[in-house]
């Protein structure tokens, strides 16, 4: 479909594009921002004082939150004093995740009544159910997971821009993603990871680095992918600290130290919102800005026993050490003091848990999310934030059957009404609210607030939230223009040069423990073998089952390319056995231990071998479940036994050494948290350490191409006795691992082909400097 150029007798210059369903018309100010709007939208153009403006409202005239020479702030409040209370409580909804086209079978989606398969409808097209929430709902914060192509997603943001400019006072979307740059997409809080797009390394790899310049880099670059494809708020950084080393999300924070990650934080957040093209009154913010909302406060690292709060078996934070004002400092001290002109993160998310024992003015136990003292007290009071703060997806839904069942996560509110519970975060100090696409509930929790406190404190209580929220959408320029070019995209996204620039960041993440009698480099084409790998039954994520498989666990095409490949090791110059760190099949909590007379609670297991918890508590810090499990008041797992589900990674190790003999045998792990080594760390000539990166920055480090620069983020435990005895909230705790060579896998840890690294990034962050 052709464009049609708006002319006006202004001196303009007037930009034209083809793009997908709209007639979408670019005018560029000489003094000022170009601006994008669909003519089919019914928006118009205001000619003021020679410039262009987009009359957005429709009513003739040039309003406060249309002028885009006004500061943020201004226009923030302008526009919020004129939404109604249903417009608003829309504006603090936060969409589930959205696929495009919408394939995901967890979230209901048609397209005419018909399933997208079905449909025939091309797949930038909305769904039904995205044209209810947009329209009726009144909801502008959209979170975007996996995407066809690109360009696609470029299209399909071109056809939703198009529709909410034609609402009524033509509220651009935020659309928004999870982390997408990492090598994998393996869960819910990662669904959009991969595909036509730079892959960098993510959260423990980043934090291998020990450079904040690499993180703050990669901001950069994923800010500008992230805008040509339509996406102007990032669902990052995490910036926990991973002091408990079973839980299962230390995978994507950067350290468990203080001090790395509060600089590593504070790059990330400069990287994304920083830009070199401002927008209006607001420093640092501009059209290639992309807000960052930081997880999770006041962090969630502190697990007890490493179970997770997506669950109700993992509700608990807890702080034996008393250490709950480090778990602060990168928040306090990196996202809300950045280094560049946009001073603080623009949005905040709460984690799931119960900051046990925390509060100490009301004595509440609840979800942070319900705590007026972890938000209102301590981050907006203490603190002096005054950006968006939004819930983790489904704080407000209502619990599962089981403590493991994926559902609603409403800790310590458990008995509370759906509308109570957005009551409670309301009162708390809560924005907006994560996977929600119904605006009822916020608009009954209106009215209860009401009975308490008069409808003019109400309504300026939901215009606070409004104008944090529009702020967001004003700094980044989609007022004047939220449409983008496709054919930009296609040219943007994965781009060779941001590509290259990624998989250089990979390589600075790997870290070489061990490397006995210079072993790697091997830069001759010599012969290996590589085993395969079994992978046993599993349930993924969403509690799909996988079935078990025998195969290679790197594709042999591109190992190819730097050795010939035998699968006769006595045919073999060396081995190279790719392995992944120990998993524990239940992740804290068994149902089949509760079918046995049992409370469901096991051991987390950082090793392959079995592993009875002899050393674990004998009464667990936190308990209670009133709805599903209030029998339950101790959730030790003392005496329980866990084997690790990947336990063949060790055999397989074991019957590369014996096959092997003598020949080099190096040990690839990918971890996603701390494990023991002592279990195969004899039977390794070599170990390179990866925090999930591709294999072939891996095979690069073998081969010589690169030298390992990577240094350990995280302690290696000595022993499960250790990892028993650490307390949860307190970092460099355990007892590391010592090996052959008597190198201490301790954080900061590396090597390079001279030795052990200790260069000014480990000097800088090592935790002994004392």
């Amino acid at each position: 479909m052709k464009n049609t150029c708006l002319i006006t007798a202004l001196t303009l210059a007037s930009l034209c594009h083809d793009s997908w369903a709209q007639d979408i018309v670019y005018i560029k100010n000489q003094q000022g921002p170009v601006l994008g709007y669909s003519t089919s939208s019914g928006v118009k153009l205001l000619q003021v004082d020679g410039l262009s403006f987009k009359d957005l409202n429709r009513n003739g005239k040039l309003d406060i939150y249309e002028d885009w020479r006004l500061p943020a702030e201004e226009r923030a409040r302008d526009l919020a004093s004129q939404m109604s209370v249903a417009q608003i409580a829309g504006l603090m909804l936060y969409s589930p995740h959205q696929a495009i086209p919408s394939t995901l079978g967890f979230v209901p989606s048609t397209y005419g009544g018909k399933s997208f398969a079905e449909s025939g409808a091309d797949p930038a097209e909305l769904t039904d159910q995205q044209q209810k929430f947009l329209r009726e709902d009144h909801l502008r914060h959209v979170l975007i997971t996996k995407v066809q192509t690109p360009e696609i997603a470029a299209r399909w943001t071109n056809t939703l821009q198009a529709y909410v400019e034609s609402l009524p006072l033509g509220i651009p979307a935020n659309n928004s993603s999870d982390p997408r740059h990492a090598a994998s997409a393996n869960a819910e809080f990662n669904e959009g990871a991969g595909g036509n797009i730079s892959i960098w390394p993510d959260g423990l790899a980043l934090g291998a680095t020990f450079d904040p310049n690499i993180v703050k880099r990669f901001g950069e670059v994923a800010s500008i992918e992230y805008r040509a494809l339509g996406i102007t708020t990032a669902l990052s950084p995490q910036i926990d600290l991973a002091t408990e080393p079973r839980w299962y999300r230390a995978a994507y924070a950067f350290s468990e130290s203080p001090e790395l990650t509060t600089d590593m934080g504070r790059a990330y957040i400069d990287g994304f919102q920083t830009s070199t093209e401002t927008h209006g009154n607001a420093p640092g913010w501009g059209i290639k800005s992309v807000n960052a909302m930081v997880k999770h406060w006041p962090g969630g690292g502190a697990e007890e026993a490493g179970r997770d709060a997506h669950w109700a078996m993992g509700k608990f934070a807890i702080f034996p050490g008393k250490n709950f004002q480090a778990h602060l400092k990168p928040f306090t001290e990196g996202a809300l003091k950045l280094a560049g002109g946009t001073e603080q993160a623009s949005a905040i998310m709460p984690y799931y848990t119960i900051s046990y024992g925390q509060d100490s003015v009301y004595g509440e136990n609840v979800g942070n999310a319900f705590s007026k003292y972890i938000i209102n007290d301590l981050l907006r009071d203490t603190y002096g934030y005054d950006g968006v703060v939004c819930t983790d997806w489904g704080v407000t839904a209502d619990e599962g059957r089981t403590p493991s069942s994926f559902a609603g996560k409403p800790w310590g509110v458990e008995q509370l009404t759906i509308t109570q519970r957005h009551y409670m975060a309301i009162q708390a100090g809560v924005d907006q609210f994560g996977g929600n696409q119904d605006s009822a509930p916020i608009l009954e929790a209106y009215q209860l607030g009401i009975k308490d406190y008069g409808e003019k404190q109400m309504r300026e209580r939901f215009e606070k939230s409004a104008v944090r929220l529009l702020k967001n959408i004003v700094r980044t320029g989609l007022f004047e223009n939220p449409y983008v070019d496709p054919e930009k995209t296609k040219s943007l996204v994965g781009a060779a040069e941001l590509v290259k620039e990624g998989y250089e960041a990979q390589i600075k993440s790997i870290v070489m423990l061990k490397n006995q009698n210079n072993t790697l480099p091997i830069r001759d084409k010599q012969t290996v073998y590589i085993p395969k790998s079994y992978q046993s039954g599993s349930f993924d994520w969403w509690g799909v089952y996988k079935e078990s498989r025998l195969d290679y666990p790197v594709d042999l095409d591109v190992v190819r390319e730097y050795y010939h490949v035998t699968n006769n090791p006595t045919e073999a110059d060396f081995s190279i056995v790719f392995i992944s760190s120990p998993a524990s099949p239940e992740g804290g909590y068994s149902n089949l231990d509760v079918q046995r007379g049992g409370t469901g609670y096991v051991p987390i297991s950082l090793q392959y071998r079995g592993y009875t918890a002899t050393k674990a508590r004998e009464q667990s810090i936190a308990a209670g479940d009133p709805l599903i499990a209030p029998e339950v008041t101790n959730r030790s797992y003392q005496h329980k036994f866990q084997t690790a589900s990947n336990w063949t990674d060790l055999q397989t190790i074991e019957n590369t050494r014996r096959a092997m003999g003598d020949k080099p045998v190096i040990v690839a792990v990918v971890t996603s948290k701390p494990m023991i080594f002592s279990e195969f760390e004899d039977l390794s000539n070599s170990i390179l350490v990866n925090f999930n990166v591709s294999n072939r920055a891996v095979l690069d480090i073998i081969s010589g191409k690169y030298e390992p620069s990577g240094l350990l983020p995280i302690q290696m435990p000595k022993n499960m006795d250790t990892v028993e005895q650490q307390l949860e909230d307190v970092p460099f705790d355990m007892e590391p691992y010592q090996d052959s060579a008597e190198n201490l896998y301790d954080f900061g840890f590396g090597l390079n082909w001279k030795g052990v690294i200790k260069d000014s990034r480990y000097q800088k962050y090592r935790h002994d400097k004392k």
